[in-house]
């Protein structure tokens, strides 16, 4: 998925943080237009029971997606790298898994492959964020298990709205 007004072939340099805030983070007048999750317990739980897991190495990006997640209902952890969340996901069972294509050490392909064989995330929605735009790019994050393969940066209400689809 694509933002509206993006090519394909749009990457997004992770250094220049005032980008990335540009990029992932959507200014108070964008969240305005997202709507609060109104379906929570007397717990402040959603209804839903939707807990997901953002990881990415970048902490700027696992905070703005945090906090776009939280703002829309959702209770979110997250991980800085792949053995960090594959050790998260055994401890805590998510309803979501958002992760970065590109870490070091071990990739997304990889974390995929590894959370699809743990007890319990064998059907578990796994969308990629990721700069990583290529139509192979694409293929090869479904492959491995990811349900959804999302470009950076992101449109928020359309990210929102496919994270509900899931």
């Amino acid at each position: 998925m694509i933002a509206p007004g993006n090519s394909p072939v749009d990457f997004v340099n992770p250094c220049i943080l005032s980008h990335l805030s540009s990029q992932f983070m959507p200014s108070a007048r964008d969240l305005s237009s997202v709507p609060m999750e109104a379906e929570h317990s007397s717990t402040g739980v959603r209804e839903k029971g939707r807990s997901v897991l953002v990881i990415d190495d970048v902490s700027d990006v696992t905070e703005m997606l945090s906090v776009l997640l939280t703002h829309a209902g959702y209770e979110v952890c997250a991980a800085s790298s792949a053995q960090e969340a594959i050790a998260l996901a055994l401890d805590h069972h998510f309803d979501m898994i958002i992760s970065d294509i590109g870490m070091p050490d071990m990739n997304g392909y990889e974390l995929a492959e590894i959370l699809r064989s743990k007890p319990g995330y064998a059907a578990v929605p796994m969308i990629a964020v990721t700069g990583f735009s290529m139509f192979d790019d694409r293929n090869r994050s479904l492959t491995a298990g990811f349900n959804a393969h999302v470009t950076k940066p992101i449109d928020p209400r359309s990210f929102l709205d496919l994270i509900e689809q899931l």
